[in-house]
């Protein structure tokens, strides 16, 4: 009975993360390094992320020996000199067969990857993340707008010049096993890009009076996505803004003249972004609400055990904690609740 040709040497004893916790952890990769926005992705960093993906992920070891792979992009017209000029003697120091070779076309179209397919016009920004805040006296949070990614479509030819039959059944196997789902992932400065598969070509020299050179061509897409960190934004959010007013009601009735106590006008401020304001008391007050904007409805506890919705009158007693949270009509605008407090 023959022994299996992979082992695994090491048992994992944890189970790996899925779906909410999976995404959770990429992005704790993509924040690695101390930054709370994406990495920067741009053209040369996907190339070069191609580079790394054919040197690691699609070599190729014939009788103990790596075929080495050419590391820099060639373009569609230099390949065409270098398929003239090339020459193969070592003692010219050139390369000699066989090896791989990345090629690039020159056109990027806008991309087909199906998460960024559809989008809004106008690029924009949009919410990241809140960071917390200190400035020595109060806490804050800072809001986080990237713009959407733009989607692009890279094409890349991998080409392996050999004069053996055997090193191109092998990286064919490679490739083939790597895209036996039609798509393989890059990994391209924590992001997870796409890669399709397309189609394979013969482009062998066939000459009589020279020795036969194969070269077999392998089509793949890359259906990346620009992000640009010149464009993130990063706005302070202030958390809270009380406004006092002090007013004063006079109410006249036949007969005898009567006054209302004064009360304390305020104003709780929704900023964008923020949909919930919490604030502790050390007297005992009645709350009325004189109006709302931009809010669809509210809810509102105190210590953390809910009171009601949409109320009218908020009695609160000295030590209690109150605790706003909002529905928006237009969570892109600032939203506003005006109190009337009466201390009692």
């Amino acid at each position: 009975m023959g022994l299996p040709s992979k082992i695994k040497k090491n048992i994992p004893l944890t189970e790996s993360k899925t779906l909410l916790p999976r995404r959770h952890e990429l992005l704790d990769k993509i924040n690695k390094d101390g930054t709370y926005l994406p990495k920067s992705l741009l053209h040369a960093d996907l190339d070069r992320g191609f580079l790394n993906f054919v040197k690691d992920d699609l070599k190729v070891v014939v009788e103990g020996k790596t075929i080495p792979t050419v590391d820099i992009i060639i373009t569609t017209q230099n390949w065409s000199q270098f398929t003239e000029t090339w020459n193969f003697q070592n003692i010219d120091k050139n390369v000699e067969p066989p090896f791989i070779t990345t090629i690039r076309i020159p056109e990027v179209k806008f991309g087909t990857n199906p998460s960024l397919l559809y989008n809004i016009p106008n690029r924009r920004q949009y919410f990241y993340t809140q960071v917390p805040t200190f400035d020595g006296q109060r806490n804050g949070m800072d809001v986080y707008t990237i713009p959407q990614p733009v989607p692009v479509d890279i094409t890349y030819s991998v080409k392996i010049i050999c004069n053996r039959m055997r090193e191109l059944n092998k990286l064919n196997k490679v490739i083939l096993e790597k895209f036996a789902s039609r798509q393989s992932y890059a990994v391209i400065k924590g992001h997870y890009i796409p890669i399709v598969m397309g189609a394979i070509t013969d482009e062998s020299i066939v000459d009589v009076e020279k020795r036969k050179y194969y070269i077999q061509s392998y089509e793949f897409t890359m259906l990346g996505f620009l992000i640009d960190e010149d464009e993130f934004e990063v706005s302070p959010a202030i958390t809270r803004v009380l406004q006092v007013v002090e007013i004063e009601k006079k109410t006249t009735k036949r007969g005898k003249n009567q006054k209302e106590e004064p009360g304390v006008g305020s104003q709780a401020l929704f900023v964008v972004g923020t949909t919930t304001l919490t604030q502790l008391f050390s007297y005992i007050v009645d709350i009325k609400i004189g109006g709302t904007t931009n809010i669809n409805s509210f809810d509102v506890y105190i210590n953390d055990d809910y009171y009601g919705s949409d109320l009218e009158l908020i009695q609160i007693n000295s030590g209690d904690v109150l605790r706003l949270d909002i529905i928006k009509n237009n969570n892109q605008l600032e939203s506003t609740i005006q109190f009337i407090d009466k201390i009692l």
